[in-house]
């Protein structure tokens, strides 16, 4: 634990800080540090990988919970009781591993384990999504490189996955003893085994297909089911997609984060869709109906009579459907479209009407001019 980051402090947040407050830190500083708004800046792509490793454990309550107890133990790692529990770095598998952390053996070399159970890195791949498969969902299928299993030792590095010779160093542990004595007494420590890196085997004769390695490069085509609503920052994982691990153990996963493209129509508030509705003068005044888009269809809104600049109208359910369940709402906000050039006949037209139309009509105007007229005793308005 003391050279990794917290990740409390990471998202600038409180251990005590709820899910939301986690989440609601976690979006804001993904926007600030994404790669595509610090291009080249190592620093910034770094931070950006610290904080999503951050929000992986601190947004999961059983990961939090055991990063929580390293945090307060350090060395200790993070189990749950003596039933087994997290094997994160430093974390014990099963009670076998901690007697054997302890004293150096015991319950049939359980020691060995946590070395032979490699894991392999994580990949990170960043997709970039429309507006509306972002919003409604979609598969999308894509090719990256990676270090794949070599299928022909299974990930040992040996031929044929058996050309290998028990460990000399170990006797085939995977783990070495250090013994130190102390002023409180004798102890023992365990280490992996230098030799064979915690295999417990060394090579007698190389795979000839990826020459010892245990891995090939190749390039792997992944089909990926995107939920609706995901947004730019949003991340998804595809298990057991990332790198090759030592000695044929578990593969990493790949980590995909996603960037979404601006739409022409729709801003996007979350779940929320806003949009610009322009409207006619005559339209404002003497109300109408018009057609409104979503990322489905059309649907006909009424505007009422008398409708201002500026506007705003809430249709609830029009917005983006979240894969958590529920749907955003439509946020409209009228523009009132002013004629710019009219003719002589218009204009006289339109004169006429505005002097049939009393100054009491006029409800901003109105408190306007009383207020003018209070402090210099004159009318803006020649009403």
């Amino acid at each position: 634990m003391a050279e990794k980051k917290n990740y409390y402090e990471v998202l600038g947040v409180d251990k005590k800080a709820s899910a939301a407050e986690i989440k609601s830190a976690y979006r804001k500083l993904a926007m600030k540090y994404h790669p595509d708004h610090n291009q080249g800046d190592a620093e910034a792509a770094e931070k950006f990988k610290q904080i999503n490793e951050a929000n992986e454990t601190l947004s999961d309550e059983q990961k939090r919970a055991a990063y929580d107890y390293e945090l307060e133990h350090p060395g200790m790692g993070g189990f749950g009781g003596f039933g087994g529990g997290f094997n994160g770095a430093g974390g014990f598998e099963d009670i076998s591993d901690i007697f054997s952390s302890f004293f150096g053996g015991g319950f049939g070399g359980g020691g060995a384990r946590s070395a032979r159970s490699a894991v392999g890195e994580d990949i990170q791949r960043e997709m970039t999504l429309s507006f509306m498969d972002a919003a409604k969902g979609c598969k999308k299928t894509f090719s990256y490189t990676r270090n794949e299993q070599c299928e022909a030792c299974r990930g040992t590095g040996a031929k044929n996955g058996t050309e290998y010779n028990t460990c000399s160093k170990c006797q085939g542990k995977g783990v070495v003893q250090q013994v130190q004595n102390t002023m409180f007494g004798r102890t023992i420590r365990q280490s992996v085994c230098p030799d064979c890196g915690g295999s417990g085997r060394t090579i007698k004769e190389k795979c000839p297909d990826c020459k010892g390695k245990g891995f090939q490069r190749k390039e792997t085509n992944v089909t990926v089911d995107i939920p609706s609503g995901v947004d730019t920052g949003s991340y998804m994982k595809k298990k057991g997609f990332g790198q090759a691990a030592p000695n044929g153990g578990t593969p990493g996963d790949l980590i995909i984060v996603f960037k979404v493209e601006p739409h022409k129509i729709f801003v996007r508030d979350r779940f929320d869709l806003k949009i610009d509705l322009p409207i006619s003068f005559k339209t404002a005044v003497l109300g109408g109906v018009v057609k409104v888009p979503t990322i489905d269809d059309t649907f006909e809104f009424t505007v009422p009579e008398g409708t201002q600049n500026g506007q705003v109208f809430t249709i609830r359910g029009k917005g983006i459907k979240s894969a958590r369940g529920g749907t955003g709402n439509l946020i409209l906000r009228v523009l009132v479209e002013i004629p710019t050039k009219l003719s002589r006949s218009q204009r006289k037209d339109l004169e006429s009407w505005d002097k049939d139309i009393e100054l009491k009509q006029y409800e901003k105007m109105k408190r306007y001019s009383d207020n003018v007229e209070a402090l210099y005793g004159e009318k803006p308005f020649d009403k």
